[in-house]
């Protein structure tokens, strides 16, 4: 592939800085699990049609030293997911892992139709897109935020209910409320740590949580029978690990709502290759509202 942009996720830049005494797995690394580009050629068994093909890329950097944050790469041709018309290079670029991830967070423990769904963040790079996808698939939205700005940006997502955690005096009351007291059937978490006494205090009996990362709180407790007395079910979602029928799910579900124009893609700042380093740096520093792209 002739790549035209790459994505850059907090996993990338963790890894590169041993998160939590992580090592890279080669001593020489091109970065960037996610991008998008042009087939350029094919190997032995691909179809040669394929050439031209304008794709965007997922799972680049995980388990190869060689991710997208150069002009071409070479992957296994399931790793190159044909683009529909209309969505840009850049855009697509923030599909790998936040797109993906928001996907399975909202739906691993099946259709949420009719369903009361909290999202945790839900104007982060994956949080906002698990608010479209949670309403896309028929949920009723509610959607937890830490600014004004950011409780826009949740709204326009189609979130039906946005509470700013940091002005609400009583966050657990102001959610039953928004659920008339039934309780959150589903929930997508950004930080399990964090938010577990808060996620247990107002999970419905038989609740789902697709919890995605915990990176304020990697290491903590939690109250068992607090979610153990409602039969709550946890999923730990590690996209890079989904199985092939998993992930042919979450494909065709993007790429659908992709060609309706539904899915919207948010870039909170576009560099060249040249300033990946600053590109990194910014993505670390936190703040941003949206997805991190490099342009080659």
């Amino acid at each position: 592939m002739r790549v035209a942009a790459s994505g850059i996720n907090p996993s990338d830049t963790k890894k590169r800085a041993g998160w939590l005494g992580g090592r890279l797995e080669y001593l020489r690394v091109i970065p960037h699990s996610d991008g998008a580009g042009t087939v350029e050629a094919t190997g032995e068994g691909v179809a040669s049609t394929r050439v031209g093909e304008r794709v965007w890329l997922y799972n680049a950097q995980h388990g190869r030293a060689d991710g997208t944050a150069a002009e071409y790469v070479a992957l296994p041709a399931e790793l190159a997911i044909p683009l529909p018309d209309g969505v840009s290079f850049e855009e697509a670029a923030c599909l790998g892992v936040p797109a993906q991830t928001a996907h399975y967070a909202v739906l691993w423990a099946g259709p949420v139709r009719g369903k009361y769904v909290l999202v945790q963040g839900g104007a982060g790079a994956v949080g906002e897109y698990a608010v479209q996808i949670a309403t896309l698939s028929g949920a009723e939205v509610i959607a937890t935020v830490s600014s004004d700005e950011k409780a826009a940006i949740a709204r326009e997502a189609g979130a039906k209910t946005v509470l700013n955690y940091r002005k609400e005096p009583d966050l657990v009351a102001a959610i039953l409320a928004a659920t008339n007291g039934h309780g959150v059937d589903h929930i997508a978490e950004v930080d399990l740590g964090t938010n577990a006494e808060l996620d247990a205090a107002i999970i419905a009996s038989r609740g789902t949580i697709g919890t995605y990362s915990s990176t304020r709180a990697p290491k903590f407790e939690f109250d068992y029978y607090g979610f153990g007395y409602k039969g709550a079910r946890i999923s730990f979602t590690q996209v890079y690990m989904l199985t092939h029928e998993e992930r042919a799910v979450v494909i065709a579900d993007l790429t659908r709502w992709m060609q309706s124009g539904a899915l919207k893609h948010r870039m909170a700042k576009v560099f060249s290759l040249e300033q990946i380093t600053e590109a990194h740096e910014v993505l670390e520093a936190g703040g941003l509202i949206g997805n991190v792209v490099v342009v080659i």
